[in-house]
């Protein structure tokens, strides 16, 4: 009986997919698209995969170049199965998509599917009032108010960091994998101020599987990503039931892996929760007793909970959610661009020693105290470098929407159609994925200027009038790296926050470089979060810096 209702259940999503794609196949032969006529790169003539291979390649960087600055500020290429992708970054269209018109432009039902199967239903996973319920709730915990209460927790576990890393480097310089300790320190730093959960104690190599199992998602998810189309179907003609009964059999490795990590990362966001809400329920003296004394995120997106009124607050399989929703953000964020910023510096050693400068001069000001959240602000060249690199290297390179009605997006300057015509505004039909182009809009030559893919922190001392007048929809300066609107990413204070006090700590005491011996260079690889190797080739995620104490390097 079971073994049939199963027959069934794959039978009725492939005959679901086989529909989908003949109508997509018909409606491409006989139905002319307003977006036919949009500007874009020469079909590849596979109707079937269009341009999926050029776009989600590890060396795709190119192939984006080129789609970015040869057919104007909307582009649209070939999707799977003949369907049309537009990517967007003119600011006028970008404002419609992220702000004034975001209701029409929702999340891929693919997207939402997949986070909801890897982190339950929590922020990145909820549309309508389920998502404006859970912000309302979480906007408070993300405020600057609350960051500054955290900012001694941040200090004290960089300064493990700091004392893990001078065991290494205290007999003379020696290279480390930089992306190894920006991966372990965002980890922590989100274990503690998050949740008020050690994941590391970073001074020694301690095993977590919480934290080994979102070390592990991103890299497990690639070989699963080209099926995620499945999900849709799947979701809707299958129980969760079937659904697990069918996965705990399917004897593929790449997907019991991804089960093996989801079983992990719900099992410990349950043990995070009911240690939380026990303490809670205990009253105020245990509280103090956990990890942070009950300042971190968690705790107080509880209380905030327990006192709502009962149309306001969020039940338990969302405030669960929460917890790898909160760490899976952070994680990616903080720990992507930290190894990105110190490769930058590696790379350009005067803006390294400018920087440095800058830090140690604010903490001898400072009585060598560590610098509260106004002072860190105040640190002009510290602020250039993160946000420059926030500009060139944002942790998400695009992220796809679907219309959910016909609409239009007007733009702020014409392109040239196929036909030869200026088109002023282009006409999206319903259920066209219109795709947010982040790496492009935060490099936009119209806007930043011809060096727009050079690394220049001082271009942030003084901003081209193009810059303010683009008026981009982002939620941080001037750059859609954050998004914007109702789904912009709520912890992005916390984020710079982060990556500032780690980077002061290093700075002051460690000198970083480019090892001599590399058999090639650095290489960035496009993927679902960027991630650096030795050469183009390697499948092995690393950055190794030569690092050495600043001492040395004053003595020398």
């Amino acid at each position: 009986m079971l073994l049939s209702i199963v027959s069934g259940g794959v039978k009725l999503c492939l005959l679901f997919l086989l529909v989908r794609a003949a109508w997509f196949f018909l409606k491409s032969l006989f139905v002319r698209s307003s977006l036919d006529n949009v500007p874009g790169p020469p079909s590849t003539g596979n109707w079937i995969v269009g341009h999926f291979k050029e776009l989600f390649h590890r060396e795709s960087w190119d192939f984006q170049h080129d789609l970015y600055n040869k057919y104007g500020q909307i582009v649209a290429a070939d999707g799977l199965f003949g369907r049309k992708w537009v990517f967007v970054f003119d600011p006028l269209a970008l404002h419609h998509v992220v702000l004034k018109d975001q209701h029409i432009y929702e999340e891929t039902e693919q997207l939402i599917q997949m986070d909801l199967l890897l982190f339950g239903p929590g922020l990145l996973s909820v549309l309508g009032e389920t998502h404006r319920k859970q912000r309302k709730m979480l906007n408070p915990v993300f405020s600057i108010n609350h960051m500054r209460h955290m900012l001694p927790i941040f200090y004290e576990i960089t300064d493990r960091l700091r004392e893990a890393i001078h065991r290494h480097v205290s007999r003379g310089p020696c290279t480390l994998d930089m992306l190894n300790w920006s991966t372990r320190i965002a980890l922590e730093l989100i274990g503690q101020g998050g949740l008020g959960y050690s994941f590391d104690p970073l001074t020694t190599d301690c095993a977590n599987p919480y934290g080994d199992a979102m070390k592990e998602l991103m890299p497990a998810m690639l070989p699963l990503m080209k099926y995620r189309i499945l999900l849709p179907a799947l979701c809707k003609y299958t129980s969760p039931r079937l659904r697990r009964w069918l996965l705990q059999r399917i004897p593929w490795e790449p997907l019991q892996k991804i089960r093996r990590i989801v079983d992990t990362m719900d099992r410990m966001s349950h043990e995070i929760y009911d240690a939380k809400i026990t303490a809670l329920r205990k009253g105020e003296e245990a509280v103090v007793q956990q990890v942070s004394e009950g300042k971190d995120i968690l705790s107080k997106l509880l209380q905030a909970n327990m006192a709502a009124s009962d149309a306001d607050k969020l039940p338990d399989d969302q405030l669960i959610a929460q917890i790898t929703t909160i760490v899976f953000a952070a994680m990616d964020t903080t720990s992507g661009v930290l190894a990105h910023i110190l490769h930058m510096l590696a790379e350009h050693p005067n803006v390294q020693d400018r920087l440095r400068q800058e830090i140690t001069g604010a903490i001898r000001a400072n009585d060598r105290n560590n610098l509260s959240y106004d002072q860190l602000s105040e640190l002009t060249l510290l602020d250039c470098v993160c946000r420059e690199t926030l500009r060139m290297f944002p942790p998400l390179v695009f992220l796809p929407r679907t219309a959910v009605k016909d609409a239009v997006l007007p733009l702020s300057a014409p392109i040239r159609g196929r036909d030869g015509t200026l088109m002023h505004e282009v006409a999206v039909p319903k259920g066209t994925s219109v795709v947010m182009s982040i790496h492009a809009s935060n490099r936009n030559r119209a806007i930043w200027g011809q060096d727009a893919d050079e690394w220049k922190p001082d271009r942030w001392m003084k901003l081209p009038d193009a810059v303010t007048e683009a008026h981009i929809p982002g939620v941080y300066s001037h750059l859609l790296t954050f998004l914007g609107g109702s789904r912009a990413c709520i912890g992005f204070k916390f984020s710079e926050m982060e990556m500032k006090v780690v980077l002061i700590t290093l700075l002051q005491h460690f000198k970083f470089s480019v090892p001599d011996d590399l058999e090639e260079p650095i290489y960035w690889n496009f993927g679902g979060v960027q991630w650096p190797s030795v050469g183009r080739k390697s499948d092995v995620s690393e950055l190794p810096l030569k690092v050495a104490l600043v001492e040395e390097e004053v003595e020398a």
